[in-house]
């Protein structure tokens, strides 16, 4: 049996009984489940549909998200989250680079390294290098004055701890800034790489081995371990190209306003609803949010 949940922003609720119906219909579902009235809704079928990708490109043009997956394990326990552009709106390395009037060179470099174009680990090495001699005082500036929540991220958050699930931020960005959110927003661990200060200023580097694609992997594995689960129980969700090794291991890799080539490599794309979306392709309801 599979699930397939047709969801939109909350924030333009705009998902209507006839559109549901229809293609509960066309697809032989059984009885429809409104998860959030206009914003959110589910019902079961019986195989996966050979035109799932036609229906869901053409609901993307009406602005809504189409997610199909088998019925088993859907609640998972261990939620594992990428940082920038995904928890947070931002790129935090732009932001800070953007403050050392390197801006536009740097949000290029990350651009094509989040799309897969370069290798993560030198490119973070080059625009590290470019952040040479800002005082460190910028981290706290830039995080108060530039970094805004994705939507959705608290709800997301509290309600899967509330049902028992682990939370852990592993971001490819730095420690300086993964502490905060997850502070923030109530993750129970995070990883990230760190920064190099030395007498108040940024030295330019950053320390090694760096949190790649590979590490995100490596944490996924050993937080399941930990928790004695697989990586079916996992829900990741992440955007960009070194995103892809925890999204593909994990038991639901959702890719939420991803890059075109990260995404056309998901079976999960979150590209109109905000983080809320996870929580109602596990079948939550609105009445269960915390």
């Amino acid at each position: 049996m599979f699930i397939a949940t047709l969801l939109t922003n909350p924030a333009t609720p705009k998902l209507d009984r006839a559109t549901v119906e229809s293609l509960r219909n066309a697809w032989g579902g059984g009885d429809a489940i409104w998860l959030n009235p206009a914003i959110a809704a589910e019902f079961p079928i019986e195989a996966m549909p050979a035109n799932r990708w036609d229906v869901w490109e053409g609901l993307q043009a009406l602005g809504i998200d189409l997610v199909v997956q088998p019925s088993v394990i859907r609640r998972k326990r261990l939620l594992l989250a990428d940082m920038d552009s995904t928890m947070i709106q931002q790129e935090c390395i732009d932001e800070l680079a953007d403050a050392a009037g390197v801006g536009p060179h740097v949000a290029g470099i990350t651009a094509r390294a989040m799309n897969g174009e370069l290798d993560f680990d030198d490119a973070l090495r080059e625009r590290v290098a470019l952040l040479k001699g800002l005082p460190a005082t910028i981290i706290e500036q830039v995080f108060i004055n530039r970094i805004t929540l994705m939507p959705g991220g608290p709800t997301l958050v509290k309600t899967m701890k509330a049902h028992g699930a682990r939370a852990a931020l592993v971001s490819g960005g730095f420690s300086e800034f993964t502490s905060r959110v997850a502070d923030i927003l109530g993750f129970d661990e995070h990883r990230a790489n760190l920064l190099h200060i030395e007498n108040g200023q940024l030295t330019g580097t950053v320390a090694e081995p760096i949190l790649g694609r590979e590490a995100k992997v490596t944490a996924l594995r050993e937080i399941a371990t930990q928790m004695g689960i697989t990586p079916a129980d996992v829900l990741a969700v992440g955007d960009g190209a070194n995103d892809l090794g925890m999204l593909g291991l994990a038991g639901a890799g959702v890719a939420l306003h991803a890059k075109p080539s990260v995404a056309a490599q998901c079976d999960i794309r979150i590209n109109h609803g905000d983080l809320t979306a996870l929580l109602y392709i596990q079948g939550y309801t609105i009445q269960d949010f915390a």
